[in-house]
């Protein structure tokens, strides 16, 4: 009987601050990853040669040349996808607007979690166009789904009814309306209460935060309220 090994799937991490290289690798070991870190935007693209890692994190600040100069150079030989980070809010457009030719973003300061499910939704779509391109059969079963309903106000996970207040589901409702769509906080506030009560961020981040709460109770998976950072939200979902 043959014993087969399944190789780890390999993700190069181009970080230069070790304090969150060593946050996100860790992270990533968790979950089976293998990692390699570089420093260094001169050396990022030869290992991404030498290795061709199944995904790159890659920073938009490096020392030697920045996160857009490796990401072109490497789209000349490789369609490996792409993450970039980035702290610069004013960055924002432009990665969206695809320049770069990364596959996605996040801002810092980001959640491990996060980045982790960024990489998982990347390298699921990496594998569905190499199966599409082989000549493979998609499975025909539906992706779980996110059922929001207006007339009884609910949100359904697998048939299963979220413990939503009011406002929590008129917050969920707006972010599942638009995917991707990055949504302000100022805007959120809008839709927070019909009163139009004194509120104010903070009541958005805090109510963000439980309906997160409520989504990992209710084990939702490939669906995730995504922090913008220094703008507001938006909702992403993995189907």
């Amino acid at each position: 009987m043959t014993n087969t090994t399944v190789k780890p799937t390999h993700i190069l991490v181009v970080e230069d601050d070790a304090a969150i290289a060593d946050m996100l690798t860790n992270y990533l070991h968790m979950h089976g990853y293998t990692t390699t870190v570089c420093a260094n935007g001169l050396d990022a693209v030869t290992l991404a040669r030498q290795l061709q890692p199944a995904l790159l994190v890659l920073d938009l600040m490096l020392p030697g040349q920045d996160g857009i100069a490796v990401c072109t150079q490497v789209r000349a030989f490789s369609a490996v996808p792409i993450i970039m980070v980035t702290a610069r809010v004013d960055e924002i457009d432009r990665l969206l607007g695809l320049e770069t030719g990364a596959d996605d973003y996040v801002c810092k300061p980001f959640s491990p979690r996060e980045v982790v499910a960024r990489i998982k939704a990347l390298l699921r779509r990496a594998q569905g166009a190499l199966a599409v391109a082989a000549g493979a059969v998609a499975s025909t079963a539906p992706a779980p789904s996110l059922e929001i309903h207006e007339d009884s106000q609910t949100a359904l996970w697998q048939g299963h009814a979220l413990p939503l207040t009011a406002v929590e589901f008129r917050l969920l409702r707006l972010l599942v309306s638009r995917p991707q769509r990055v949504f302000a906080r100022a805007e959120l506030l809008d839709h927070l209460h019909d009163d139009l009560r004194d509120v104010n961020d903070r009541t958005v981040d805090s109510h963000i935060k439980n309906i997160r709460r409520k989504l990992d109770a209710a084990q939702v998976v490939e669906h995730a309220i995504v922090s913008v950072y220094g703008v507001g939200y938006r909702y992403e979902r993995g189907d």
